[in-house]
């Protein structure tokens, strides 16, 4: 039974991203494992950085468009570690009308950047290291956001929920956000 499993179970591993590395021979099953095409000692690749992680994610295309255009990308490929609240391409379709076409200008790169840099923390932040309550914290851009745990375990980072939590990458976590934050 266990050995008609595991195939299923490297398919899910293989479509989550997950990092999965088999030890030994101990599970092998040459017959089941050679139809999902892989070998039962491979080791499925490692995750990859903020940016990585975001590019190969298509709810964070409009994300790396803006993180391109600021000149951001190689900044948080360095290794960190940081925390980034991403806002989703759902997200910045919530902006008033020509707010983003407008940043994205080559001459607003620098206001590009500080509302990019609102978005990120300095250091790894787990939704388990956030206690029920509120408080401030310092961003790149450096002004405090709020961020909130409410008693349900909701969090919030000034005005955004947090959506999809604790998206692990080699740098740092990603925690998906349904609205932009702008700072003042």
């Amino acid at each position: 039974m266990l050995k008609k499993l595991v195939p299923l179970f490297i398919l899910v591993a293989v479509a989550s991203n997950s990092v999965v590395a088999f030890a030994g021979d101990s599970w092998s099953n040459t017959n089941s494992s050679s139809k999902c095409g892989m070998s039962m000692n491979q080791t499925i690749p490692a995750k990859q950085d903020i940016v990585g992680t975001a590019l190969n994610n298509p709810n964070f295309s409009t994300l790396v468009t803006a993180l391109k255009a600021a000149g951001l990308v190689e900044a948080l490929k360095a290794p960190g570690p940081y925390t980034v609240f991403a806002p989703t391409n759902a997200a910045f379709a919530k902006l008033p009308a020509g707010t983003l076409e407008n940043l994205l200008k080559p001459e607003n790169k620098a206001q590009l950047q500080e509302v990019l840099k609102y978005h990120v923390l300095q250091g790894n932040v787990a939704s388990k290291d956030i206690q029920r309550g509120s408080t401030e914290v310092n961003t790149l851009q450096g002004e405090a956001v709020e961020v909130e745990r409410n008693v349900l375990g909701n969090i919030t980072v000034d005005d955004a929920k947090v959506i999809i939590p604790d998206v692990a990458t080699t740098n740092g976590t990603i925690h998906a956000i349904d609205t932009v934050l702008i700072p003042e």
